[in-house]
């Protein structure tokens, strides 16, 4: 109930059709346990053909079957939540709104361009928010006078950028986006010749300043002439590499000068770069420890009482996104709860059917909805908004309500070199020892997917948070553009997120009693992807061979014990389809998320958990990768055009191809037996069941078989791959099922 007198900020509201799913859950349910029943009281005797086969396949469903009650925590009881902006601004004066702190974390200069940072970085400058109480950091992890001298082009861009952005009220903020996607029905809109020509002079000066930063990114090296005009650049000498280098802070515009201001006259947000350090003896923790530096640096410098992290190649979309956030946060009522507000990923160059299922309308607006519902959103690493008491590791209380009162450093009086020095000393490796960064505070470490653990472990010191998938989107970011990419990002995703599970940190034992049940099922969908695809390989494997060697594995069509079969089948996919279409998406995209969810089981997943049985064994320990954000023109001309790329002699590409042929075979074995055998060999009424799931999996694979046949451009299968894909799928025919 609301406290009479007090204002709400937020409203929410529950998903229509509630108790209708809940029925349909339960009668999916009802017709699992059927299935769970028909298999125990059918098992073959020993000595049968197929018994093996037949009590594998009771296991894998019985795997399918407790992983499904798991995911119906992500629809049983979804709620979405609207900002209330107009009330915010008519109640909270400018004066009144916190300072917001905005960390963007770069790796690696080489797959991610410093004009793809710098973009993320002007997006953010140029937001509709108060300019004194806006900083914005940028963390190098890659420590690249490239990405220095690119962050210093795009300071000087910003006194042009942000102007024009207010005066056009420019969405989205990235110049690039902007003028790549929106230039011609903005320009065209414009009936003032000064204004137009103000127009083309902003879009020449960042195709100009763009044409800088490329060209010495292509050089390799910053020019001497341009070393010398800022201080900055002698922080590198010969002995300075990427993994072994002193902790470098500095400002590129200092927020707390009168004079640091626009072409306009109006005061420039702060801007900050950094690259901790590193030694090769000091573990730096990946994107963790980068996040935890920011987070020391800011709190010397700004010390924001909101901080939003973003990953680089995610630009602000919505001008606002700052203000609705806020709205959660200073809601008089349950605003003290929240420590974070989570956006969906949403990418800008994703295609109409969504080649490789990388933006699943179903995920962002039902399942993150629905694990939401209960106080337990998801923290995803970038697009995310945070209490800083809470990621410093503050114990949720009652006395956070209403309390923005954050030491300010607004008017530090310290100079720059002063504040430098001290950020320096935070950003340090023997800083955090003996302390309990990434711990008890800031990012938690040990894990590839820090965002989801520190998220959990927040909630579990009392804290709520929110899933907001506003209509206007507030970040983009880029989707990857090639099957290898794509999976080896869920390969990293799903082996952290196993890793979460089989830690202290399970949700089932370090949520107990700390956060609802129906979060800890939530989180739990997500940390088990690895193992589900124990269940979903032996499916794609025992089908094909079952049915070339004439072993039923389902009950005949005429028993009655098929109905269960044919109900759960058909009604999760109907069900499947007609959500997806509600939520606008195409039917070929479900088909290409479903051909997906096929390969990243049988290869992402399996990997993943193959990775985290070896390192919890200790025979390996964690690694991260950088997601290559630079493709080539023929790869992304196959993208746009939905032709998947298997240009690689991935493993996992051996593994797709040989399921595939391993199908392809006994479909055509089984043909074949049942043309010139008969009935002898092959049963087809026991056997139909298996003939329409395999003629399923062929339709699904015809990407790949087109890739291993038909295709001559560099997407295609190799030689290589296509060979030890035929052997190994001849050698597994070959050998008797028992």
């Amino acid at each position: 109930m609301k406290e009479k007198g007090l204002m709400a900020l937020f409203e929410t509201k529950e998903a229509k059709g509630k108790i209708a799913f809940r029925v349909f859950s339960s009668s999916i349910f009802m017709g699992i346990c059927l299935i769970w029943i028909y298999r125990v009281t059918n098992i073959p005797r020993a000595g049968d053909r197929g018994r093996w086969a037949w009590i594998g396949m009771f296991l894998a469903e019985l795997g399918f079957g407790f992983y499904w009650i798991l995911t119906q925590a992500l629809r049983w009881d979804v709620v979405r939540y609207y900002p209330l902006k107009q009330t915010l601004s008519h109640s909270c004066h400018e004066d009144k709104l916190p300072g917001v702190d905005v960390f963007v974390c770069t790796a690696d200069p080489k797959l991610e361009p410093p004009c793809l940072v710098i973009n993320t970085i002007l997006s953010v400058m140029s937001l509709n928010y108060p300019t004194e109480k806006l900083s914005v950091y940028l963390s190098d992890d890659g420590g690249s006078p490239l990405t220095l001298y690119a962050l210093l082009e795009a300071s000087s861009f910003s006194k042009l950028w942000i102007p024009f952005c207010k005066k056009f009220n420019v969405e989205p903020r990235s110049p690039d986006a902007y003028f790549t996607q929106h230039s011609d029905v903005q320009y065209s809109a414009i009936n003032n010749a000064q204004d137009q020509q103000y127009w083309l002079l902003i879009k020449k000066q960042y195709e100009d300043m763009k044409k800088r930063i490329e060209q010495v990114s292509n050089k390799g090296s910053v020019p001497e002439e341009i070393k010398k005009q800022h201080k900055g650049f002698s922080e590198w000498n010969s002995n300075v590499t990427k993994q072994n280098h002193q902790p470098i802070v500095q400002f590129i515009i200092d927020g707390r000068d009168k004079n640091a201001v626009d072409s306009v006259g109006c005061r420039l947000p702060t801007l900050v770069y950094m690259a901790r350090e590193k030694r090769p003896d000091s573990p730096h923790h990946f994107k963790a420890g980068a996040m935890n530096a920011l987070i020391r640096v800011s709190s010397e410098i700004s010390n924001g009482a909101i901080i939003l992290n973003l990953d680089c190649d995610m630009y602000a979309n919505n001008a606002d996104s700052i203000k609705e956030a806020l709205c959660f946060f200073m809601d008089e009522t349950r605003g003290h709860q929240i420590a974070y507000v989570q956006h969906p990923q949403k990418y800008n160059n994703i295609t109409k059917n969504d080649l490789y299922g990388n933006s699943s309308p179903v995920l962002n607006k039902i399942e993150l909805a629905g694990v939401g519902s209960f106080g337990t959103a998801l923290y995803c690493g970038t697009g995310c908004f945070h209490r800083r008491a809470s990621l410093c590791g503050s114990k949720y209380s009652e006395e956070f309500k209403g309390s923005w009162n954050l030491e300010t450093k607004k008017n530090d009086q310290r100079t720059i070199d002063e504040l430098e020095e001290a950020s320096k000393v935070v950003a340090s490796c023997d800083y955090e020892k003996g302390t309990q960064w990434g711990k008890e505070m800031g990012l938690i470490y040990g894990c590839p997917v820090e965002d989801i653990v520190t998220g959990l472990t927040i909630q579990c010191r009392g804290w709520k948070s929110v899933y907001h998938n506003p209509d206007n989107i507030a970040f983009v970011g880029v989707a990857p553009p090639t099957l290898d990419i794509a999976l080896v990002q869920f390969t990293r995703w799903s082996d952290g997120m196993f890793q979460i599970f089989l830690s202290k940190y399970c949700p089932f034992i370090y949520g107990h009693n700390k956060i609802k049940l129906g979060g800890q099922m939530g989180y739990s969908v997500y940390l088990l992807w690895a193992p589900s695809s124990l269940p979903h390989l032996f499916y794609a494997i025992a089908l094909p061979l079952s049915l070339l060697h004439g072993i039923p594995l389902f009950p005949e069509v005429s028993s009655r014990w098929f109905l269960p079969f044919a109900y759960v089948f058909l009604s999760r996919n109907i069900y499947s389809v007609a959500e997806a279409l509600i939520c606008g998406s195409t039917l070929k995209a479900w088909w290409n998320l479903q051909r997906m969810w096929v390969i990243r089981r049988t290869t992402s997943f399996f990997f993943a958990f193959v990775d985290c049985i070896v390192r919890q064994l200790g025979l390996s320990q964690t690694t991260f990768t950088v997601t290559a954000k630079v493709v080539t023109e023929d790869v992304s001309k196959r993208y746009q055009q939905e032709i998947m790329d298997f240009g690689s002699t991935s493993i996992m590409f051996t593994v797709i191809a040989t399921l595939a042929m391993l199908n392809l075979f006994s479909l055509l074995g089984a043909l074949v037996k049942m043309v010139f055998w008969g009935s002898e060999y092959m049963d087809l009424e026991k056997l139909m069941s298996q003939i329409s799931l395999c003629g399923l999996l062929f339709m699904v694979n015809i990407p790949v078989y087109e890739a291993l046949f038909f295709r001559k451009d560099k997407g295609s299968i190799p030689a290589s791959v296509m060979f030890k894909s035929i052997v190994l799928a001849s050698l597994a025919c070959l050998m008797p099922l028992k």
